[in-house]
């Protein structure tokens, strides 16, 4: 029988849960954790040697989502199984892999794969952060070596108070959306949206979470001691002939250096200007590498990679001693600027913008209602109306690479220009159009998701979208010193080679108002706030420029949309009309759509949208739409349709499905022997209704509409012999019909 272990934490007024030693007893490391009725299994799963041949720490994390987690089988007739990760699935994952990445040695090897697995979903709490501390509490227990713990918080703010984990509820009356990971001394990783915050509300906020999150370490102490693995020592996976080959590869590595000035790599003009004196040195490395046959062709690999890190060391000391970049600009020095519109001819709206060697075009469709995406994961049913994809080809790098569809990080990189530009959007009451913005990088040279952004509020002004404010983004860097931490300098509009050998990527994006959106990754084992609250004041200083020259190129969205785009007429009708529009099974709407070639949308709050690109086939569904749901009026005319006929009148439909009785008396001024004298059954008929009775009953006339009959003697005479005609029979009548009665 497994040793079951249970630890809990009462963490701001909710219990986390954590159970070890019953499930996934053959891994590295395992526990569950639980938040409300949120359960996530963690497992770390490491190599025991060493991956011949690669440069990079080869971590693998992965986010299970399980439909019987939520008590749901999959919406598709189809398929039920899950398939690939959903777009959320795989942002969870990416995010727990930022924090973690920094907390391994940059020369470690061995394969480590951490999956969480969601056995339970309460639709109340996010399992993004059970699953985060999860993943650092199965580390912490397992004998992989590394430098955690690292903890996790999500944060929001309602009505001007902090909320810790918030649930779904709670989220969306939150004017920010935070989830801070970190250490106990510094931050490792920022992910936040936000409705236009100030920025020293948001450095609050980075206090507030890391504040809240000291508890977590705390108790993940308490479970290490408990429940923890002796951790691996690094001498049990290293080969002692490799070793003795980086030694001697190191040792020339640095000869060839030393007949070298790497100085002369820098400022360089252009990305281009410095890959080609980089690749001059890389050819005379390997050329000196090859004359010794003991140098196989990894360690030529390696050597390689140690040229990469004395030319970082070059760029950091310069950074840092000199103030200057390797470009030559000054370290709050944005790079040229450029922002254009109305590219393309045919789309609904484009916008171009470029920092330096960095481009990013960005083209808006608008469509239907109909045309938004529909969710069905773990999480969320339901339909979305915004949608941001991000692409980064392999030409934008100057590289060759096959297109197999989007990876992680565009996915990543989608979702933040998507995050960014959603607090500024037009509800969809006010514009009830699906949006969809699409970011193609033509270049790439530091920080193409913050030009994604920017281009993206171009395109959408472009497309006539009423943005209430323009969004733009920026990144900021960081070099510190090795030797000390508190040394350091913060970059303004980082480029490739800064973002490689710096130590910080700090994007954030917003309006002149406040930030929408921030994503932080380091390269260190933390970072203080201080550089965190530097970050914000710089990027702030840059977006308010940025925003300039993009105002330069379109000031205010387009008054009209492209004539390209659709057109969408909405209209809001009691929702008991509905039932009317569409009809016994979808008769009605489908008769109308097949008619007019219009696309109709309606919502439960009786919200209808009626789509189309041509303006006559428009106006006539709304104008059958309006007949439809439009309640017959006493006093109103119609130009109805007779339907039915009988004895004493005829039934007339005046409005779609919506019938009255002229009566045989009501047909004519004149005496009307039988009502197929006057009209037949598909005759239009003019009436005009004269009362709706107690029991809805609608009475019509027709003859109301019609001139009346001049009075004469012989009307006169007409009128006395219907008078007489009417009169009550005799007494010795009356007694003769009781007589036949009975």
């Amino acid at each position: 029988m497994a040793n079951i272990q249970t630890f809990s934490l009462d963490w701001a007024g909710k219990t986390l849960e954590i159970e070890v030693g019953r499930l996934a007893q053959q891994t590295n490391g395992s526990c569950t954790v639980r938040l409300g009725d949120t359960v996530v299994l963690a497992t770390v799963v490491q190599a025991a040697k060493a991956r011949d041949g690669i440069d990079y720490f080869p971590l693998l994390v992965d986010f299970e989502e399980k439909m019987y987690a939520a008590g749901k089988i999959k919406g598709s007739r189809f398929i039920k199984r899950e398939g690939r990760a959903s777009d959320d699935a795989i942002l969870t994952a990416r995010l727990i892999d930022r924090c973690l990445r920094p907390m391994f040695k940059s020369s470690e090897r061995r394969d480590l794969q951490i999956v969480l697995t969601m056995l339970s979903f309460d639709g109340v709490n996010d399992p993004d952060i059970p699953a985060l501390v999860g993943s650092a509490i199965a580390l912490e227990i397992s004998d992989v070596d590394w430098n955690g713990p690292i903890a996790g918080i999500r944060l929001g703010r309602v009505q001007d108070n902090w909320v810790v984990n918030p649930t779904y509820e709670d989220r969306e009356a939150s004017a920010l959306d935070l989830i801070l990971a970190g250490t106990r001394d510094g931050v490792v990783m920022i992910e936040a949206g936000a409705s236009q915050v100030d920025d020293a509300v948001m450095a609050e906020a980075f206090e507030y979470a890391h504040a809240q999150m000291q508890p977590v370490f705390t108790f993940m102490d308490e479970v290490k001691a408990a429940v923890g693995k002796t951790k691996q020592s690094d001498d049990a996976v290293l080969d002692e002939a490799v070793v003795a080959m980086h030694t001697a590869v190191d040792a020339k590595v640095k000869e060839f250096i030393g007949s070298h000035a790497l100085t002369a790599l820098f400022p360089y003009a252009s990305k281009a200007d410095f890959k080609q004196k980089v690749a001059v040195l890389e050819d005379e490395l390997s050329e000196m590498l090859k004359e010794d046959n003991e140098v196989s062709k990894e360690m030529r690999a390696y050597g390689l990679s140690q040229l990469d890190e004395y030319i970082s060391e070059v760029a950091r000391e310069m950074t840092l001693t000199k103030k200057i970049r390797v470009d030559g600009r000054k370290l709050d020095e944005l790079r040229p600027l450029s922002a254009a519109v109305a590219l393309l001819p045919r789309t609904h709206g484009s916008g171009l913008f470029a920092r330096g060697e960095t481009q990013a075009l960005t083209i808006a469709t608008l469509g239907s209602p109909g045309d938004e995406q529909l969710l069905d994961t773990m999480e969320f049913e339901g339909k979305k109306r915004y949608m941001h994809h991000y692409n980064f080809p392999a030409f934008s790098v100057g590289e060759v690479r096959p297109m197999r569809g989007p990876g992680r990080r565009e996915i990543g990189h989608g979702a933040l220009a998507e995050k960014a530009l959603e607090p500024v959007l037009p509800s969809k009451d006010v514009f009830p159009y699906t949006i969809r913005l699409v970011s193609e990088i033509m270049s790439s040279n530091g920080s193409t998701s913050q030009a994604a952004v920017c281009g993206s509020t171009l395109a959408l002004m472009d497309a006539g979208v009423p943005i209430t404010d323009m969004v733009a983004g920026i990144s900021v860097g960081l070099m510190t010193d090795p030797a000390d931490a508190t040394t350091y300098e913060l970059l303004t509009d980082i480029q490739g080679i800064e973002d490689h050998v710096g130590d910080m990527d700090f994007k954030v994006a917003g309006s002149e108002k406040g930030i929408t959106a921030i994503q932080l990754d380091i390269k260190l084992q933390g970072i203080s706030l201080a550089v965190c609250k530097g970050a914000l004041k710089q990027a702030h200083q840059a977006r308010l420029k940025i925003l300039d020259t993009m105002k330069a190129a379109i000031a205010e969205p387009r008054a009209e949309l492209s004539q390209y785009a659709p057109r969408i007429e909405s209209l809001m009708v009691d929702p008991s009309k509905i039932r009317d529009i569409i009809g016994s099974g979808g008769k009605t709407i489908r008769e109308i759509t097949e008619t007019t070639g219009v696309s109709i949308d309606i919502e439960d709050t009786g919200l209808v949208m009626v789509t189309s690109d041509d303006g006559e086939s428009m106006q006539r569904a709304l104008d059958w739409i309006m007949m439809l749901v439009k309640d017959v009026e006493v006093g109103e005319t119609y130009n109805g349709t007779v339907t039915r006929l009988m004895d004493f009148g005829a039934f007339v439909e005046v409005l779609p499905g919506k019938e009255g009785l002229v009566h045989i008396s009501e047909l004519a001024w004149e005496h009307v022997d039988k009502v197929s004298d006057v009209v037949n059954v598909g005759d239009k008929l003019e009436v005009k209704v004269k009362e709706i009775d107690d029991q809805d009953r609608v009475n019509l006339s027709h003859k109301l509409l019609l001139p009346r009959p001049e009075r004469s003697e012989h009307h006169n005479d007409d009128r006395r012999d219907r008078r007489r005609d009417s009169r009550p029979p005799r007494r010795d009548n009356r007694d003769r019909n009781r007589g036949s009665r009975r």
